[in-house]
């Protein structure tokens, strides 16, 4: 099979488009042919993209962890799901990932595919918007009217996450720069403050649940806005505990996980319109580097994804 891999730790330079052996299912495994492939620009500086569960160097390695296809074989002991069946899923971090014509999953993973979204489409779901779910419905327990912010709010992640805020009835306040206030408010958020001219603690007060997907000097600034017993989340960094109790205030960290029954929840929503799917941009699977580039260069709208096959 085609497949785009890295021999090496690095950055997208590292990726090479290159046959590499087709992959076997094992106990409890799916086989599918891979359809599209969501990238997250982040993971080749990802531990788990060059080691095994048990810490072992696995190169060379295939990244791209969330993915749309057909199952094309399953294990004898997994009574699910069919041959033939049409599938998204977030796989296992510390496996291959799907940048390649076939990407065994461990097939309690994989959920049916929305029907109403193409593959290519498909692919940019999983990571991003079960990250959102989780951040806010498994560790910020969000309830209706609480005050939601939310930083990167135009990126992958955000653009989930602003929807599924605004659909639980939370107020929702997005930062990202001024040229997509109109995208955002169309999304779902009532206030879009733009962070390259306004100091995001100048406007907030109060907030309930801050979602951060930025880390660094963003993260910092963020403790100061939430009320008393509020929750800061992130993805891009720890949340120190002395930090939390030094403000009143909880703080998570946390790493996306697989979710099939999650991801048929997220299905249900965007079959019936109460969810939309932002794709920035798709690129042929021997384009992978260029893809990596364009994402670590910033500022995408929604995801990006390789298309594998039509």
């Amino acid at each position: 099979m085609k497949a785009v891999r890295l021999h090496r730790r690095g950055g997208p330079e590292q990726l090479i488009y290159e046959d590499a052996p087709k992959p076997t299912p094992g106990p409890g495994d799916a086989l599918v042919r891979v359809h599209a492939c969501g990238i997250t620009p982040t993971e080749l500086s990802w531990g788990t993209t060059y080691t095994t569960r048990e810490g072992v160097e696995r190169l060379p390695t295939i990244p791209g962890h969330e993915l749309s296809g057909v199952v094309e074989a399953v294990a004898p002991d997994a009574s699910a799901p069919k041959v033939g069946e049409a599938v998204y899923a977030l796989t296992d971090f510390w496996r291959d990932g799907a940048a390649a014509d076939y990407v065994v999953v461990r097939a309690g993973d994989l959920a049916p595919k929305p029907q109403n979204l193409s593959h290519t489409q498909a692919a940019a779901v999983p990571l991003s918007a079960l990250t959102a779910w989780q951040a806010f419905f498994d560790h910020a327990c969000l309830t209706q009217g609480q005050r939601v912010l939310v930083h990167g709010a135009a990126g992958g992640v955000g653009t989930y996450a602003v929807q599924l805020a605004h659909g639980r009835g939370a107020h929702v306040i997005g930062t990202s720069r001024a040229v997509n206030t109109s995208f955002l408010r169309d999304l779902g958020c009532d206030e879009v403050i733009d962070y390259t001219t306004v100091r995001f603690e100048d406007r907030v007060r109060d907030a309930d649940i801050v979602l951060d997907t930025v880390g660094g000097d963003t993260l910092e600034r963020s403790w100061r806005v939430l009320r008393k017993g509020g929750v800061l989340v992130t993805v891009a960094e720890s949340a120190p505990a002395e930090k939390a109790a030094r403000y009143g205030v909880r703080g998570v960290e946390f790493i996306v996980e697989p979710s099939r029954a999650q991801l048929i929840e997220i299905a249900r929503l965007i079959e019936t319109g109460a969810l939309r799917v932002i794709v920035e941009a798709t690129f042929p699977l021997p384009e992978a580097r260029a893809a990596f580039v364009r994402g670590l260069g910033g500022h995408n709208r929604g995801k990006l994804v390789l298309q594998v096959a039509e």
